[in-house]
């Protein structure tokens, strides 16, 4: 299965390095390394979580973000969002309203 992020999703995982990044060296980049793995777990598992407002969303595993996806008809994984999960979850659902 093929995996294709979109613009909202990197700039959702930018504002994340960024948040990472004033927290300690490093920190930035393990969170990027961390999320992508998870999300190239997707070619395997894409399809198999629970859908949330409409969209499949898996946890991340280290960080408490949430990948939002949706299998397109050719079967490809398209990632929407990876938000933080610790925000109110009516901004998570204006967030995947707006894309």
């Amino acid at each position: 299965m093929r995996v294709r992020l979109l613009a909202s999703a990197l700039n959702d995982l930018a504002g994340g390095r960024a948040f990472y990044d004033q927290q300690g060296e490093g920190v930035g980049a393990y969170f990027l390394d961390s999320v992508f793995a998870d999300i190239d777990s997707l070619t395997l598992y894409g399809g198999i979580h629970a859908r949330v407002y409409g969209y499949h969303r898996l946890l991340a595993r280290r960080f408490p973000y949430a990948v939002y996806y949706k299998i397109d008809t050719e079967g490809s994984v398209i990632v929407y969002r990876v938000l933080d999960c610790r925000q109110h979850p009516g901004r998570t659902k204006q967030a995947l309203r707006t894309g």
